[in-house]
């Protein structure tokens, strides 16, 4: 038990953190949104009714769909791009093992076993984890378009208006802020992380370069 807390120690910490966080925003959420109901002179609603709503899913899918296009398009971008210096980048100089040819490895008995495999799998594996995390976006993207679309629909509805439709919502300027408002701090996040770990380090961290490297060394 020891060894396999030890082995999974950064996802379990990580998976109980967004447990914890998203609980919490629930809790919150509900209080929130009751106090608003009440300065409406309407109904305050239980917490499975909040976190069955249409608020409460945009809310959730709204940032699960910043991060996952965040995290997507940094590992594409770092396949392709470079910062000298930085932890978070390829070296501009070498040829590293993350640009081997994966073909090269089919057959060998120390590779995975899709590598080994070969065929037209290895060229999808190749860009797995891309087109996972591009996969993740899409579909939150699509899960807060609808949730946005029936709560921007149930806010018309109590002012007299009439809705408009899931598909007319995704052009509305009201879904595109929401959005926006969330990518762009993703990718500040990233660029500080990208430029500070030239000249900062955190000791023990993948995410860095060891403490004595110079600036000037890039990756990890």
């Amino acid at each position: 038990m020891r060894k396999t807390l030890r082995d999974n120690g950064l996802t379990l910490v990580l998976l109980l953190l967004f447990l914890f966080s998203l609980v919490g925003q629930s809790i919150v959420g509900l209080a929130h949104f009751n106090d608003d109901q009440r300065d409406h002179g309407r109904g305050e609603v239980t917490f499975t009714q909040y976190i069955t709503s249409a608020p409460f899913a945009e809310s959730v899918f709204e940032n699960w769909e910043s991060e996952f296009l965040q995290m997507a398009l940094y590992v594409v971008l770092t396949a392709l791009l470079y910062q000298r210096g930085s932890a978070e980048s390829k070296d501009p100089d070498k040829r590293e093992d993350v640009d081997e040819d994966p073909y090269a490895h089919v057959g060998d008995p120390a590779a995975n076993s899709t590598v080994r495999a070969g065929g037209w799998l290895v060229g999808v594996y190749q860009h797995s984890l891309s087109l996972a995390l591009l996969l993740l976006f899409v579909v939150s993207f699509v899960l807060h378009l609808i949730a946005s679309a029936k709560e921007d629909c149930q806010d018309k509805l109590l002012h007299g208006q009439t809705c408009t439709t899931t598909l007319a919502f995704i052009g509305s300027s009201k879904f595109w802020f929401e959005s926006f408002q969330n990518w762009q701090s993703e990718f500040l996040s990233v660029a500080v992380v990208v430029v500070l770990s030239i000249f900062l380090r955190q000791r023990g961290s993948p995410e860095s370069k060891p403490v004595h490297a110079p600036h000037s060394a890039t990756g990890r």
